[in-house]
């Protein structure tokens, strides 16, 4: 039987560089002290997942039994023991990978054995086990290596260092850490807490983890499976898994790449209803099935943060205390792939079913609108998927829309002017109006669709965007000129001075023009361009054009039959029906205020 080196007693110094080392790594290497239960669940992890190794490499020839972690708190005596049975540590292993600060035993491991077996381990940080000196005045660790003839060693620290290796009383193979909570973390010290965190952290952990009595953990998370082994209703029950409250997912992606970097996760696509219902920081990060983060900016493009579930990577660079990413060509190329697979899914989803993908268009019109003008990449192939809704009903892609609309929204410049509406029960009158000219109009009621509309004027060259309610409309789509005049050049300026003198808002001007006889007397409209760069500064949170006037122009309709009567009728007479008019026109716009609207209505209550 071979022997290994053991004495009874043994005092030594901790190899580090510094005196100060346990202080810096409770206060500034862990940005959150309940890391703690995630580093020591991962060690122990790794201590089972080695030993299964070495068995399927035929160096371990014994019983593995089944692998197991345990957690235990004593309250009473203010303890939390994690316990494995996985490979244990000889004298010598403490020496090597406790003793000496920052040595990363995962690591030595991975590279011995990274040509011979699926070695999955975790840790890549020999720091991860200090971790448990943010919360502990005293660590121990009893511990007996599967090694035949291996004695138990343990050891002990009280955070300073100074450690103790003495004879150890463990009889199995395997590993305890025990915790000596400290008094300013007794927070810890509560079965609640424990559990919460067990479920955070290390809810899909591949080796069973026992607390309180129960298992906690699904130790084959849904995304390490194949998806041709899969079904509709293993992809939504997961869902719900992860967000118990949340309506089912509309569709999902499901992610598996080994080349050239490892990723796996599920993606779905939540149902949103409304723009104020859209959250981010809804995917979750795991390495090699460790939580790590809800916070991935720095993995996925911002229009893909609108998106709920998973993503596993064992080549997504954490920093020492896996908080944050650092910088590396893999991030980049993982970004790219999730994009590309997204829009792959959605063109698919689009193709196969467009009746389906119509119904749900409502909930991804944001997302999808959010993509192409974040990601050209996305656009290209979104403009493909991408649907505009009319108000008359019906969906068509950009391109089909366009095209549709040419023959009869096309001005004298050859410019095709798409018309939408920002809100079609505030902009009934004018969306009727323009139906009535045989013009169309598409919704565009998102919160993006303010600057979707540039995209699309940057996209095609020869593409106007303007608001049904926008001025000069009828100057910029020709129409037939068979309307016969109803006034004359003289008329119409007298037309245009009885407004004038009914008017008291400085901010409207009016215009006269010759529209259809069965169009309104009066129609406020506003500047396309002034609108836009408002309602802009309005979203940024700021006024980045400064105080721009809001200015309406008022069209008056000389070929209305009103318009004849009133230049034929009394100055007194026509300037009250002008008066009324161009309160009903501004009321219409949410123009009328204060005073004026106050007084208006009590007029029209003394009438009843």
């Amino acid at each position: 039987m071979q022997e290994y080196y053991t004495v009874m007693s043994k005092t030594g110094s901790i190899s580090v560089n510094t005196e100060n080392i346990f202080p810096i790594i409770k206060k500034f290497l862990y940005s959150d002290h309940e890391i703690f239960l995630r580093e020591l669940i991962s060690n122990a992890t790794d201590a089972c997942q080695k030993l299964k190794t070495l068995a399927s490499v035929g160096e371990f020839k014994g019983e593995t039994g089944d692998f197991k972690i345990t957690v235990t708190l004593d309250d009473k005596e203010k303890t939390l023991t994690i316990s494995d049975n996985g490979i244990g540590m000889t004298e010598e292993e403490i020496e090597k990978y406790i003793n000496q600060l920052a040595f990363s035993g995962a690591e030595e491991f991975v590279q011995k054995y990274k040509d011979k077996a699926d070695a999955n381990v975790i840790g890549h940080f020999g720091l991860g086990f200090y971790s448990s000196f943010m919360v502990a005045s005293k660590v121990e660790i009893n511990t007996l290596s599967y090694k035949e003839g291996a004695k138990p060693a343990r050891w002990e620290c009280d955070g300073s260092t100074q450690f103790k290796i003495t004879r150890g009383k463990r009889k199995e193979r395997g590993t305890d850490v025990i915790l000596h909570l400290a008094e300013d973390s007794l927070e810890f010290n509560d079965k609640y807490k424990i559990s919460q965190l067990l479920t955070k952290y290390c809810k899909f952990l591949p080796v069973p983890i026992e607390f309180d009595g129960r298992i906690i953990n699904e130790e084959k998370p849904l995304w390490l499976s194949k998806p041709a082994d899969l079904k509709d209703e293993d992809y939504t029950k997961f869902y719900q898994t992860l967000y118990p409250f949340a309506p089912a997912p509309l569709f999902w992606i499901h992610l598996n790449v080994d080349f050239p970097f490892n990723l796996t996760g599920i993606l779905y696509f939540p149902k949103i209803e409304s723009a104020i219902e859209a959250e981010k920081h809804k995917v979750q990060l795991y390495s090699n099935q460790v939580f790590v983060t809800d916070n991935v900016k720095d993995v996925l493009p911002e229009f893909l943060m609108l998106l709920h579930g998973v993503i596993d990577s064992p080549d997504i660079p954490l920093n020492v205390s896996r908080s944050s990413l650092q910088s590396d060509g893999n991030v980049k190329k993982i970004t790219t792939h999730i994009s590309k697979k997204v829009a792959d899914k959605l063109s698919e989803l689009f193709r196969q079913n467009r009746e389906d993908y119509e119904a749900k268009w409502p909930s991804i019109d944001l997302f999808v609108k959010y993509g192409m003008l974040s990601d050209d990449k996305f656009a290209e192939k979104g403009k493909d998927f991408c649907l505009l809704e009319s108000t008359k009903g019906g969906y068509k892609t950009i391109n089909d829309y366009i095209e549709s609309i040419k023959p009869a929204q096309t001005d004298k410049d050859g410019h095709t002017v798409l018309l939408y509406t920002s809100h079609a029960d505030e902009q009934h009158g004018y969306i009727s109006a323009a139906n009535q000219k045989g013009y169309d109009v598409v919704k565009f009621e998102g919160p993006l669709d303010n600057h979707f509309t540039g995209y699309l004027e940057r996209q095609n060259d020869k593409l106007e965007c303007k608001r049904v309610d926008a001025d000069a409309l009828d100057k910029l789509i020709p129409r037939e000129s068979s309307n016969i005049a109803l006034l004359n050049e003289e008329e119409s300026k007298k037309l245009l001075g009885v407004f004038e003198a009914a008017n008291r808002n400085p901010d409207i001007k009016f215009a006269t023009e010759a529209l259809s006889p069965g169009d309104s007397l009066i129609t406020v409209t506003e500047s396309e361009q002034d609108r836009r760069m408002r309602d802009m500064s309005r979203m940024n949170g700021f006024n980045m054009f400064g105080n721009l006037p809001q200015t309406y122009t008022t069209v008056l309709n000389t070929n209305h039959p009103k318009a004849k009567k009133l230049v034929e009728t009394s100055e007194d007479e026509a300037k009250a029906v002008a008066e009324k008019a161009l309160n009903l026109a501004m009321l219409s716009k949410g123009l009328l205020k204060g005073e004026r609207l106050t007084a208006f209505i009590q007029s029209e209550f003394e009438k009843l």
